[in-house]
């Protein structure tokens, strides 16, 4: 008898422990995604063993109801003990396998920082519906942005800076209603930026310097009335600058430098809410707007390497705060009327 009751309880916290622990395909799944990388100095696949992908996989987690894999989490830098103990950031190379789509419930996927992460992000990554980010910073992966992203109706970061990828944006990521942040950073992204940009209404940061992007600034971005961060500096843009940018209540930071830029500033940017404008390296003309007022507070105004042409305004004295100001290489005259502005860090040089 008491062995027929030792039976029944191992058989029923196999049981329990079955019913706790991730399927058998999503365990498949990820043991697939790992055979296609190699980590070599830390060891941090060295826990994905036994059945139970759900506890004690490192940078693994499951949803606590439906124990389906829901977040990846592998960071190449990370103040983990792992990282601390190796007194190293991490290096890893491979390729991001197709596997991982069919982790259906997954709602995170964070492979950062890696470094030698190379191939294409996988084209079937936009099936999988409950994808809220997608956070592939800082690797070596190829392709470009795969076409249908705009289905991922729940993603609010998308993440892919420092990478080498190429193509245009895709169209249908303007369908991402409720995408917050946005980083393209230094890749070889190229075309022109969506008429339609201004669909997304609830981005908070859209950054994509360093690409090969062309065209003109989408007047639709001022429609994003969350934004507070654009950064298209060091692509090659080209026309004027959309008055309507002036107008947007939050926007903060303003960064359009080294592009190819024309026309004049508009005076609606001068008392704005933005406090970083930079607008150095483009072909901007004309005068700087005689529009400061007591809203004007910039922690850096950069209007170097341009053609403007005049004086500087003498309304400059009634901003709040200029913390630095540049505006060499220009075709300036005359001095700054500083009497009231507080220049901390002044380039002076009219030139």
């Amino acid at each position: 008898m008491g062995s027929f009751l030792y039976i029944i309880i191992l058989l029923l916290l196999g049981i329990i422990s079955a019913v706790h622990s991730c399927p058998p395909s999503d365990r498949a799944a990820l043991l697939t995604f790992r055979a296609a990388l190699n980590e070599p100095y830390l060891g941090i696949f060295n826990s994905w063993k036994g059945y139970d992908c759900c506890h004690g996989w490192y940078g693994v987690s499951c949803d606590p109801i439906t124990h389906r894999v829901a977040d990846i989490n592998l960071r190449g830098e990370s103040e983990d003990p792992l990282f601390e103990k190796a007194h190293r950031t991490g290096y890893m190379t491979g390729t991001i396998s197709p596997a991982i789509c069919k982790l259906e419930r997954l709602s995170s996927l964070t492979i950062a920082d890696w470094k030698g992460i190379t191939g294409p992000i996988p084209s079937c990554i936009t099936s999988l519906p409950f994808l809220r980010i997608i956070d592939l910073i800082g690797n070596k992966l190829t392709g470009s942005i795969p076409s249908d992203i705009g289905r991922l109706s729940r993603l609010t970061v998308l993440n892919v800076a420092e990478n080498r990828l190429s193509g245009w944006i895709p169209r249908s990521l303007t369908n991402l209603s409720s995408l917050m942040h946005l980083d393209l950073r230094n890749n070889s992204i190229y075309g022109t930026l969506p008429t339609n940009f201004g669909k997304l209404r609830m981005l908070s940061r859209a950054l994509l310097s360093r690409n090969r992007l062309t065209g003109r600034i989408p007047y639709s971005i001022s429609y994003i009335y969350r934004l507070s961060d654009l950064d298209l500096s060091l692509n090659k843009l080209s026309g004027s600058i959309p008055p309507s940018l002036g107008n947007m209540h939050v926007l903060a930071t303003l960064n359009l430098d080294g592009n190819h830029i024309s026309g004049t500033i508009p005076p609606s940017l001068i008392n704005s809410r933005i406090n970083i404008l930079n607008l150095s390296k483009n072909a901007i003309e004309g005068y700087i707007p005689d529009s400061f007022d007591e809203r004007s507070y910039f922690m850096v105004m950069d209007l170097s390497h341009n053609k403007l042409r005049g004086r500087i305004p003498k309304s400059i004295s009634s901003a709040t705060f200029i913390g630095h100001l540049d505006v060499s290489h220009n075709h300036l005259c005359g001095q700054i009327p500083a009497e009231d502005v507080s220049l901390k860090d002044r380039k002076e040089s009219l030139i």
